[in-house]
C-alpha cells in the first residue's frame, strides 16, 4: 500500500548520487539504444546447454541472467557455478538466489571436471572461468572443493586454462591459500563498486578486505583480475580512485567494468545509464594506470571475453616463465 504519511527511515543516501541537482526516482529507467543483448540460441548454445545439463552443473550465466549468455554460449564459453546453486550472502545486485544452501556436493569437483573434458574435445575449448555462491557456513568457505575442482580440471585438460572468480573467504588466509596453491591461470576477485557504496551493494563484505585478497595473489605470483558495476550510485572520480588504490596496493592485471542492470523491482534501483564515451575513458585511464587488460563498455562482465584476456596474457606468462627457468640455471650453476 502507499504510504501518505512520511517515511520513517530513507536508505537513499546510501544508493543514490543524492546531489541537490539530481532528480532521483526508483521507477524504472527505458534502457537506452545501446544496451542490447544477443537472444541464445544456434548449435554451440544448445551443445553446452546439453552438457552443462546432463552432468548437473550450475552457471552463473543462467543463475545472474547475464545479458551476454547468448553470445559467450554460441562460441563455447561458460562460467560454471560450484558449491550449489544458493548463497548464503544477500547482495543488492546479485540475482543468484539466497537462503541456506544444500549440503556439500563432494562428487562436484569431479563432474565438472569431466564436463570441461567433453567441452574441450575437438579443440574447441581452451579456457574456462569457474566461481561459485559464498558457503560462509562452512569451515572454510568451500576452499577445499575450489582447490580440488582446479587440480581436477587441470588433470583431465592439461591444455585449458582455468581462470577463478572466488569469494572472500572471510578473510580466512588459510582458505585462501588452498586456492593459491592449486594454482589457477588466472584468480579473479570482484570489488563490484567502489568503497563508499558497499553498505548498500555488498554488506557482508568489506572493500579492504577484498583488495588485500587481490595483493596476496599477486605476491603469490598469480595472475589477478578485478571488476566492478557502474550506474549504481558511484561517481566517475570514485571510479579513477578505486583504480589508484587497486593498482597501487594490489598491482592487478585486469579490470572490467560494465553497466549494472536492475534484475527484479527488489533488488538496487539504476541510477544512471553510463555513455559509452564514458566506458572509453575508463579504459584509457584504467590502461595509463598500468592494467595489462581494460574491457570497458555498458555490456562487460566480468567473464566477458575472458578466452580472450587469457590468450592476451599468454605471451607474458611464457615470457615469465622463460626468464624465471634462466634465473633457475643460474642459480643452479652458482651452486
Amino acid at each position: 500500500m502507499r504510504r501518505i504519511d512520511k517515511p520513517l527511515l530513507s536508505l537513499g543516501s546510501m544508493v543514490l548520487n543524492n546531489g541537490p541537482e539530481a532528480v532521483q526516482t526508483l521507477a524504472p529507467k527505458r534502457k537506452p539504444k545501446w544496451l542490447r543483448a544477443k537472444l541464445p540460441g544456434g548449435p554451440g548454445y544448445q551443445q553446452l546447454k546439453g552438457i552443462l545439463g546432463e552432468h548437473r552443473l550450475h552457471t552463473v550465466c543462467e543463475e545472474a541472467g547475464c545479458p551476454n549468455m547468448g553470445e559467450c554460449w554460441a562460441r563455447g564459453v561458460a562460467t560454471i557455478m560450484i558449491l550449489g546453486d544458493t548463497c548464503t550472502r544477500a547482495c543488492g545486485f546479485c540475482n543468484v538466489k539466497t537462503g541456506r544452501p544444500a549440503e556439500v556436493d563432494l562428487d562436484e569437483p569431479r563432474r565438472t571436471a569431466e564436463a570441461l573434458k567433453l567441452m574441450t574435445e575437438g579443440g574447441g575449448l581452451r579456457h574456462i572461468v569457474i566461481t561459485s555462491v559464498n558457503r560462509d557456513e562452512l569451515p572454510d568457505g568451500g576452499a577445499g572443493i575450489w582447490a580440488e575442482t582446479i587440480r581436477r580440471s587441470h588433470e583431465l585438460c592439461p591444455d585449458l586454462s582455468v581462470e577463478v572468480l572466488i569469494p572472500d573467504f572471510e578473510g580466512d588466509a588459510d582458505a585462501l591459500q588452498k586456492v593459491i596453491d592449486a594454482r589457477p591461470e588466472i584468480l579473479n576477485h570482484n570489488l563490484e563498486t567502489v568503497k563508499r557504496m558497499y553498505p548498500a551493494v555488498r554488506p557482508s563484505a568489506k572493500f579492504d578486505r577484498s583488495v588485500e585478497l587481490l595483493r596476496r595473489c599477486k605476491d603469490a605470483g598469480l595472475v589477478t583480475k578485478t571488476g566492478i558495476m557502474v550506474g549504481i550510485g558511484e561517481k566517475d572520480d570514485e571510479v579513477l580512485a578505486l583504480m589508484d588504490e587497486v593498482r597501487g596496493n594490489a598491482d592487478t592485471d585486469i579490470l572490467t567494468i560494465g553497466q549494472y542492470l536492475q534484475p527484479t523491482p527488489n533488488h538496487l534501483p539504476i541510477d544512471r545509464w553510463v555513455h559509452p564515451d564514458t566506458f572509453e575513458m575508463f579504459r584509457e585511464a584504467g590502461l595509463e594506470r598500468g592494467f595489462k587488460v581494460v574491457e570497458s563498455g555498458p555490456m562487460v562482465r566480468s567473464s566477458y571475453h575472458a578466452d580472450m584476456q587469457a590468450e592476451a596474457l599468454a605471451g607474458d606468462a611464457r615470457a615469465r616463465a622463460s626468464v624465471e627457468a634462466v634465473e633457475k640455471l643460474i642459480d643452479d650453476s652458482r651452486a
